[in-house]
């Protein structure tokens, strides 16, 4: 999290400053994903302003004050922002549980269909198997496909670039699946 504290119209006290950089740290246990804060102090006639943009992963953020004194406009404004952080935050995390909701609804539902006895369909359990081919020529494919006793060999082909399939036919004929 970098700080940027940047002074109008008067000087900048270090005590100011540490009170700054000390109030929003604060703001890091509610959202832990803040990038950059800028805070831009101003004293206009007798009005103390204080403004701090909040850049997060995907969201910027933006509060501000006046007061008499420069500890309360800091203070109301990082009141402020930890509302809007809180606010985001909640609308985010309810809006993931929302949407897990609704992913999951379906099975739900066709699970209770399941134990009624109501459903008819048949389902088939399809066995999944990820495999890493290797780039080869098709001569060298057929080379290590000839050493194994599988029923096909996938690997990819130097010349197209593309994943190619050996498939044997019998001992001495083979088919070679290019998409």
């Amino acid at each position: 999290m970098h700080i940027t504290i940047t002074a109008r119209h008067f000087e900048l006290t270090n005590a100011i400053r540490d009170y700054v950089e000390e109030s929003l740290i604060k703001l890091k246990r509610y959202f832990d994903h803040i990038i950059t804060i800028h805070v831009t102090l101003a004293v206009e006639s007798s009005r103390n302003q204080c403004e701090v943009v909040l850049h997060a992963s995907k969201f910027t953020l933006q509060s501000n004050s006046e007061a008499m004194d420069m500890y309360i406009a800091i203070d109301d404004t990082i009141e402020k922002m930890e509302a809007q952080i809180k606010k985001l935050k909640d609308k985010v995390t309810d809006h993931h549980k929302k949407s897990l909701k609704d992913n999951f609804d379906p099975y739900f539902s066709r699970a209770a269909l399941y134990q009624k006895g109501i459903a008819a369909e048949e389902h088939k359990l399809v066995k999944t198997k990820r495999v890493v081919p290797d780039t080869l020529t098709v001569d060298e494919a057929l080379i290590q496909f000839e050493s194994q006793k599988k029923e096909y060999f996938i690997f990819k082909n130097v010349e197209t670039d593309r994943i190619n399939v050996l498939v044997k036919k019998d001992e001495t004929h083979f088919k070679l699946l290019q998409p």
